[in-house]
This record gives C-alpha cells, sequence and structure tokens, in this order.
C-alpha cells in the first residue's frame, strides 16, 4: 500500500512539473504582417486592366497574383519591409516599382499605370524615362523644387513638418528663434505663399502670429501631403501675392476601404 502511494505522489508531481514547464515556456513572437493591394490602370484612358499580373521578386519563392474585372489585386500577410514588384499586361509595357515600403499600421495602396507597347521603327527608336525631381506644374522652368513625400521622412529635426523639410535645402534657412520660418535668400518669411489644391490659403501653422506665414509647427502633417512643388523664385503666372517663395501642396490618397491612424 505504501509503494502504491509513492508512484501516485511521484505521478502527480511529474504533472505539475510539466505544467509549469508548459505555462512558463516563451511563446514563439508573432510575425507583424500588413496587406499591400492596388488597382493596374491603363495610363491614359484610365481604364482598368483585367487580368494584369503582379510579380513580388523580392520574396523567396516569389508571389504573384492578377487584377480581377475592376483591376484590383492584393497581397495579404506579408511580413512588413521593402517589397519590388514587377507588373505586366499583353499590350503594354511592363514597369517595375522597386522598395515599396509595406508598414505595420497602414495598408499600403498602389495605383499603377501601364502604357500600351510602342512598335520600333527600323530606324527610330522611341524611349521614355520619368524624372522623379521634375516638379509637377509643367509651366515651371527654374527655382521650383519637388517636394517628395516619401522623402519627408528622411529628414532629421523636421517633427513631421513641411515648413522644416524645406529649410534643409539650398538658399532657405530657418530662424533661431526655434519656429517654422522658411527665409529664402535672406527674404522676409512673410512673403511666403500657401497654397493647397490649387488654392491660396492662409498661414497653415500652430501658434501663428497675424499677418505672418509661420508659426511653432505646420497644421498639415507630412503623412498627409503628396509630391508638391516648392518655388523659390521666378514664379509662373499662377501664381501671386507671395515675393519670396511659393509652397504648392497636394494631398495625398487615403485608403478607400478602412480608417487607418498613425501614432
Amino acid at each position: 500500500m505504501s509503494l502504491y502511494y509513492h508512484r501516485a505522489g511521484m505521478l502527480k508531481s511529474l504533472v505539475i512539473i510539466f505544467l509549469a514547464t508548459a505555462f512558463f515556456l516563451p511563446a514563439p513572437a508573432q510575425q507583424i504582417t500588413q496587406t499591400l493591394r492596388g488597382t493596374v490602370i491603363d495610363q491614359d484612358s484610365r481604364i482598368p486592366l483585367a487580368g494584369a499580373h503582379i510579380v513580388i521578386t523580392s520574396t523567396h519563392p516569389q508571389k504573384g497574383t492578377i487584377t480581377d474585372a475592376q483591376g484590383h489585386f492584393i497581397f495579404s500577410g506579408l511580413p512588413v519591409g521593402r517589397y519590388d514588384l514587377i507588373i505586366g499586361f499583353l499590350g503594354y509595357e511592363p514597369a517595375t516599382l522597386p522598395h515599396i515600403l509595406l508598414q505595420a499600421g497602414k495598408e499600403t495602396v498602389l495605383e499603377i499605370g501601364l502604357t500600351e507597347s510602342v512598335v520600333k521603327l527600323k530606324d527610330v527608336v522611341v524611349q521614355s524615362e520619368s524624372n522623379r525631381s521634375a516638379p509637377l506644374n509643367r509651366m515651371a522652368t527654374v527655382s521650383v523644387m519637388k517636394v517628395d513625400a516619401d522623402e519627408m521622412d528622411h529628414y532629421a529635426g523636421t517633427i513631421n513638418d513641411v515648413a522644416r523639410v524645406v529649410s534643409s535645402y539650398a538658399g532657405v534657412a530657418s530662424s533661431p528663434s526655434g519656429s517654422n520660418d522658411i527665409i529664402i535668400r535672406g527674404n522676409s518669411p512673410r512673403g511666403m505663399g500657401w497654397r493647397l489644391e490649387g488654392l491660396d490659403i492662409p498661414n497653415p501653422n500652430h501658434y501663428a502670429e497675424e499677418g505672418s506665414s509661420s508659426g511653432g509647427i505646420s497644421i498639415l502633417n507630412a503623412a498627409v501631403l503628396a509630391s508638391s512643388d516648392f518655388y523659390t523664385g521666378a514664379f509662373p503666372a499662377r501664381y501671386g501675392n507671395a515675393y519670396s517663395g511659393i509652397f504648392d501642396m497636394q494631398l495625398r490618397d487615403g485608403n478607400s476601404w478602412k480608417r487607418e491612424y498613425s501614432l
């Protein structure tokens, strides 16, 4: 009888040790994933292209999908990071999108325009190259810089303030007082002109003084802006009421499927 109780006690002890070990074992780290989706359209007619194939070349193995009848495609459950995409469709020139950033807090939504394939003649070769630094306004020829939305996060100490981003450009200085003054070639910051989506707007800054063009920090966070034009002189005829510079800003498109937030 004592041997029976001794074995039962040992068995009970082993069960307790096993449960305690399983409870305190560290759980494997969960990998953060996100969704990459978008639309493939004809660059000229803006018509969705159904059946276009999209391949992520930076994964092993490579992942691919095709667009639906509305030209939409989606990659779900991708680990956050940067990806290289190749987009192709019969009768169109293939497109390559390198280093697409996939963040944890927001889905990445793309709109990809494809151009029709050109016929190569014997004596004529037509080539096209896109210049990412070219301004949005085709009438602007000098003293204009394109502020790329993806490059705004690369400048240190800007606090996502667009005014502090452009203060690092050549010929532009900031105020030592700590405000986000834009001083272009020694001109007064009061001579800055602000435009948003083609409309003249007053001073878009918090804690701004009356009649000034600067303040403590911009109301327009860099996360809500698309690529914009920054003029340091020689403005096209469409601009006025400024003698120092013009900041012509554009808002970026948000997620059309759900609400997203940044913290």
